[in-house]
């Protein structure tokens, strides 16, 4: 899978000094330093150099000032990363690309180029506030098969967990989670019911979810964040 190529990729951004998170929007990784949103990263993994990583590339380019191609080394050294012409079209692009080897170790096969395209400043800012909001970085990039950890999501959590000894009133958890209001009011994910006025508590989704996620911390506790962490909306 896509998710085996994360971490080798994100310790190479992170290693310039990057914050990365995985599955920002519809990226699979995004990089800013210190939380400055003047120049964004964007990472794009696939297990080999093909067209869709490329088209991938290209759409990136409106929205990152840096966009990397990443994908398995083919073994014998005979796929398309080592195709000049390939190389080449990744290089009038702008697109940065990636080799990853079967142990891990990533090389630079092109450097990235200023990106010609104009920006979509609303896609640009809402990949930033994302990554701004998450707390940790919950989920790899590269998979498609789980639900994304987004930022609300992790609050609708730290508010599961708070109720997980009982129901709770909404001004009760303010001071520790200050959306829940409107998280429990609006009750996206079904996790909580109304036990009595101005009461809510959890339903038996809400308590598998909230299981689920603190089997998963504890059995991957690496950059995963505790569901007791606040993130405004």
């Amino acid at each position: 899978m896509e998710t085996t190529l994360y971490e080798p990729v994100k310790r190479f951004l992170e290693g310039f000094g990057y914050t990365v998170k995985g599955e920002i929007g519809a990226c699979d990784l995004v990089g800013l330093r210190d939380d400055d949103a003047s120049v964004v990263v964007i990472g794009e993994l696939k297990l080999t150099f093909n067209l869709e990583l490329i088209l991938q590339g290209v759409d990136r380019l409106t929205i990152g000032d840096e966009v990397w191609l990443a994908a398995r080394l083919s073994a014998r050294g005979k796929g398309r990363e080592s195709d000049p012409r390939f190389r080449n079209l990744c290089r009038r692009l702008g697109l940065g690309l990636l080799g990853v080897s079967s142990c891990g170790r990533v090389d630079i096969l092109v450097s990235p180029v200023a990106a010609l395209p104009r920006k979509d400043t609303r896609r640009r800012s809402r990949i930033v506030a994302e990554h701004k909001r998450r707390q940790g970085d919950p989920v790899a990039g590269g998979g498609t098969r789980k639900p994304i950890m987004t930022a609300y999501r992790q609050q609708a959590l730290a508010c599961a967990a708070a109720m997980a000894s009982g129901p709770q009133r909404p001004r009760d958890l303010k001071p520790a989670h200050p959306d829940a209001q409107k998280i429990l009011h609006r009750n996206v994910y079904g996790w909580f019911e109304r036990a009595g006025r101005g009461v809510y508590a959890l339903t038996e989704a809400g308590r598998g979810a909230l299981a689920a996620w603190l089997a998963q911390s504890a059995a991957h506790p690496a950059g995963r964040a505790n569901p007791d962490d606040k993130a405004p909306l």
